[in-house]
């Protein structure tokens, strides 16, 4: 056994553990499998400590529950090909996800890039690792070399920039129609 090793885990890793079972009970749909989901986030880790430690042991932890989520919800939605039987027998499509489906995921895709685009430098890497990393504020304050309030105020200025640029026009679009269509009537009851 590796004394650092463990005592690194201990100190790094399992006083987490709260944080990490009200994550997995928030996020995985069957609590009674959060123990086991625990337990294999915590040897996943501990396997990869062996070979090097994490420089954010907390961000990894969590990275890695994120990933065993995704792998068990992916494996989930694979059916066994002996379950299957004959597929054409089964009478659905393979892929349900239509052409038009995709177009728009990536038409989607493509708003957002450009919405983030907008965004300022500092701002854009705040509201990336707090929204999309899942970091938490006081790690994002921390390895930013910035203060919680400031990560605050960026988070919340970066949500509206992008909540403007990606449903801002849709909004304004609709005020300017129903402008257009009051002012057309009263128009119309002049003549």
């Amino acid at each position: 056994m590796d004394k650092a090793l463990n005592s690194w885990f201990a100190n790094e890793i399992l006083v987490h553990e709260a944080a990490l079972v009200r994550y997995l009970k928030r996020t995985w749909p069957h609590t009674h499998e959060v123990p086991d989901l625990r337990q294999e986030i915590y040897v996943r880790v501990y396997e990869a400590a062996k070979q090097a430690r994490p420089t954010f042991p907390k961000s990894f932890l969590f990275s890695t529950a994120r990933h065993l989520i995704t792998d068990r919800v992916r494996r989930a939605r694979v059916v066994s090909i002996e379950a299957a039987g004959d597929l054409h027998d089964l009478n659905v499509l393979v892929d349900d996800v239509s052409p038009e489906r995709r177009l728009h995921a990536r038409q989607e895709l493509k708003e957002l890039n450009n919405a983030f685009g907008l965004l300022p430098p500092r701002c854009r890497e705040v509201v990336w690792l707090r929204k999309v990393d899942g970091i938490s504020q006081n790690e994002v304050a921390q390895r930013l070399n910035i203060s919680t309030r400031t990560v605050e105020f960026q988070v919340q200025k970066g949500m509206r920039i992008l909540a403007q640029a990606l449903f801002g026009g849709e909004a304004q679009r609709g005020a300017r129609k129903e402008a257009d269509a009051a002012k057309q009537e009263a128009d119309d009851g002049i003549q």
